[in-house]
């Protein structure tokens, strides 16, 4: 919240008025932190953020040019945290994003089409899951490791955390069956 020594704080007269139909401007709190919306509001769906997320400079790199136009690329610190994009933005908006690891692959034993991938939930748990979803809804909450099951021949088994090391088991639900590492 804005305390009166804070420059952001003003009365709601001194914010000023809303270009759409004039009516006082007030300060407002959403998800996304404070904003300046229109007392008119449902009327008036006018808002403007109080914080403007721009990307700050941090260091230009004049040996690495960017593959796009040819400026220099810049170490920049944006909303998300540091990354390196081009020093001609906002005209070239390259950014050089992480290369995921590559990981094995391995067939979905449910469809027999699709592939696992790890996925990660709202929560931010680790899950790997069919990339035929929704056609296809196999998900395992623990990593999948190559092999057969030796009971079932379940043709995949996961490797399980416990308190006492991992676990190698087979992936049908079914079984379960605890295999030799």
């Amino acid at each position: 919240m804005t305390s009166p020594s804070d420059p952001l704080f003003k009365l709601p007269s001194q914010q000023g008025d809303c270009p759409l139909c004039q009516h006082p401007l007030q300060i407002k709190s959403g998800k996304s932190g404070p904003f300046l919306g229109c007392s008119n509001y449902p009327s008036c769906h006018y808002l403007k953020p109080l914080h403007e997320h721009e990307h700050s400079l941090v260091k230009v790199l004049p040996h690495e040019p960017c593959p796009s136009c040819g400026q220099p690329l810049a170490v920049k610190n944006g909303r998300y945290g540091m990354f390196i994009g081009c020093s001609n933005y906002p005209t070239c908006d390259f950014v050089v994003h992480e290369e995921a690891a590559q990981t094995e692959q391995f067939d979905c034993p449910a469809c027999k089409k699709g592939q696992l991938v790890e996925r990660i939930s709202k929560y931010g748990k680790h899950f790997y899951g069919c990339n035929r979803y929704p056609k296809c809804k196999f998900l395992l909450n623990d990593q999948p490791v190559a092999g057969s099951c030796q009971r079932c021949n379940y043709p995949l088994l996961l490797r399980k955390q416990t308190a006492k090391g991992d676990k190698l088991l087979c992936a049908d639900k079914s079984c379960q069956a605890e295999q030799p590492s």
